[in-house]
């Protein structure tokens, strides 16, 4: 039987030797074959059994001792690596990341929002304006292209960068295409990782070469942004309050154009009754004395000459058509309360903050300690390969040379 440390190959030539050796004793053994091929034992012969040729098979610690005599050469390779690799990295410029996670303003932040907003709504002004309405706002505004132009010009921080007050469009294209680059607004809900909250929430980055600069150019651009959604939501309700006045104006005029009329018609049709009553001899009103009489549709004559002489007289007097109409002054009361609204100086928060622009404590990217390690492997790798290289052409050239020798 084999042992387990033997290898197929050994195993079966240990059967071959066994069975070769017990053929030849039983053939010594026995005299008639001995006596007919006249062969002799010999105690001491030696028969060699054929072994199989191991050349594939590798030495290691052969290997290993002849990376040890080239220990020196790995181990420049591997310092000369290291070296390299911490060159380069203190070259490749730095980057850090400033974040900031934000939700849609909350209720109580728009207290002075809402109040400007009831107050218009009282006076039959509806403005459709919502916390969700004003981040999705502020979110299209962040990711604009536009925005961010209007940005880069408007912050010296980033506008000392260039040489020269004059600036080529070219250039300042490229700066504004590196900075939006770097400026990203990611949804948090699409990250399917992450557990799911109650409310939306969005993370606002972005990557520069300082720590302290990276946080201050994320802060100053999410106000800038904060600030345009604000001006143009104001812009909004101003435009819609001064749409509801002209329109609230024109329907008045129009209005009182219509009384006027009315009461040109009314004045011609007293005129056409007090001649009526004068034909009739109607003086005083017939339901004073008792009498029940069918009047006239088109042209009323129960009051009188009297009365309608009163009754005309009362409307040619009446300079102002809404004195009497309710409604017309009702809404010239509306339509004053709203032109003294002051709606210019009312601010409110866009975003909430879940987190505020933050300052990066921790660089991007891998750190030196690893970059070095890393070199410092791929050194190792390539010196025990160029050793180990060298050895195997040495060892295939040198039976060459001494066959060279030897001739």
């Amino acid at each position: 039987m084999c042992n387990s440390g033997f290898s197929e190959i050994k195993c079966f030539q240990k059967i071959l030797e066994g069975i070769y050796w017990s053929e030849i004793t039983s053939l010594r053994n026995d005299p008639y074959i001995m006596s007919t091929m006249d062969i002799k034992p010999q105690s001491d012969a030696i028969i060699p059994f054929p072994r199989p040729d191991n050349g594939h098979e590798i030495d290691l610690l052969a290997l290993v001792d002849i990376l040890w005599r080239a220990k020196k050469r790995i181990l420049g390779t591997v310092f000369s690596f290291a070296l390299m690799a911490l060159a380069i990295s203190f070259c490749v410029p730095q980057k850090w990341t400033s974040s900031a996670v934000i939700t849609s303003a909350e209720r109580t932040q728009l207290v002075p929002l809402n109040t400007l907003l009831a107050t218009l709504k009282v006076l039959n002004v509806d403005i459709s304006v919502d916390s969700a309405s004003i981040f999705n706002l502020f979110i299209k505004k962040f990711n604009s292209s536009v925005m961010l132009e209007e940005f880069v010009k408007s912050s010296p921080q980033l506008m000392s960068q260039f040489d020269g007050v004059d600036v080529e469009p070219a250039e300042l294209y490229r700066a504004v295409v590196a900075v939006s680059e770097k400026m990203k607004a990611v949804d948090d809900a699409s990250n399917k990782k992450e557990p799911t909250t109650p409310y939306h929430t969005w993370t606002l980055s972005f990557t520069g070469p300082q720590p302290e600069e990276t946080q201050s150019i994320l802060a100053g651009y999410m106000k800038f942004v904060a600030d345009k959604v604000v001006k143009q939501t104001m812009s909004n309700i101003n435009e819609t309050v001064a749409m509801k006045i002209q329109v609230e104006k024109q329907r008045l005029e129009l209005d009182r154009a219509k009384l006027e009329y009315e009461k040109e018609t009314k004045i011609k049709r007293l005129n056409y009754s007090l001649q009526v009553a004068k034909a009739a001899g109607i003086n005083k009103p017939v339901y004073s004395n008792g009498q029940t009489i069918k009047d006239d549709p088109d042209f009323s004559v129960t009051l009188g000459t009297d009365g309608i002489n009163k009754k005309l007289e009362i409307e040619k007097a009446m300079s102002d058509v809404s004195e009497l109409n309710a409604e017309i002054l009702n809404r010239e009361y509306r339509l004053k309360k709203i032109e003294q609204l002051n709606i210019q100086n009312v601010q409110f928060p866009v975003v909430n903050y879940q987190l505020s622009p933050s300052l990066p404590v921790k660089k991007d990217g891998p750190g030196k300690s690893l970059i070095v390690l890393l070199a410092a492997l791929l050194g190792g790798m390539i010196g025990c390969g160029v050793v180990l290289f060298q050895h195997a052409r040495e060892s295939r050239l040198a039976p060459r040379l001494l066959e060279e020798k030897t001739a």
